[in-house]
């Protein structure tokens, strides 16, 4: 049986993060993309700002890396790429793609941490520990409504795939990959991207 992780194009275990920490561009960017769907999965129209966000930001990395794909091959020399041609756009989608990463793998985090937790609770905890300092008074209650919109855990769990046994490996790793994808990120835009 095949589970939401089997029809992902890309996952983030599939990104090959070399020994000095560089992310290819366009593994990252289709395993971000196949991210977003997970959002389809929480049922509800509250969540298509959140996706809505993502693709956004999605599409200016892309569009730089279309534009420049030898300067582009990593992330991180995209975004010095970038910033050494007096852009930022691509390098500010980076920066926001990477909150709403950090948002979901906190959020999946929170949740496979607390089986006791519904997801409403698991996603407004993590949205108030990654992305609410980053918005302001208009765009915080959106948020925070799609957090209250949450379906039912074992909802959500039966839509990842029938076999909750292979759903719960499979997200296991895929939240590995995807939480040091992050910290790696964060590291790099803490130092290459102080002005944004």
């Amino acid at each position: 049986m095949s589970t939401f992780f089997d029809e992902m194009k890309t996952s983030f275990e599939e990104v090959p993060v070399d020994a000095s920490s560089k992310i290819p561009t366009s593994q990252f960017l289709e395993a971000s993309e196949s991210l977003v769907k997970l959002f389809d999965l929480l049922g509800n129209s509250a969540f298509t700002v959140v996706q809505k966000d993502l693709t956004g930001n999605i599409t200016k990395i892309r569009k730089r890396y279309n534009a420049a794909p030898a300067e582009s091959a990593t992330l991180q020399d995209l975004v010095v790429s970038e910033r050494g041609s007096g852009h930022k756009s691509a390098s500010e989608g980076l920066l926001w793609l990477n909150r709403g990463l950090q948002f979901t793998a906190q959020a999946l985090r929170e949740t496979v941490d607390h089986p006791e937790l519904e997801l409403t609770k698991t996603f407004t905890d993590a949205y108030n520990k990654t992305l609410t300092k980053y918005h302001g008074m208009l765009v915080r209650p959106v948020f925070k409504l799609a957090m209250k919109a949450c379906p039912y855990r074992k909802d959500f769990f039966a839509k990842l795939g029938a076999d909750q046994e292979k759903v719960n490996a499979q997200l296991q790793v895929w939240l590995e990959a995807l939480e040091k994808i992050v910290e790696i990120l964060l590291g790099f835009m803490a130092v290459a991207c102080k002005d944004l």
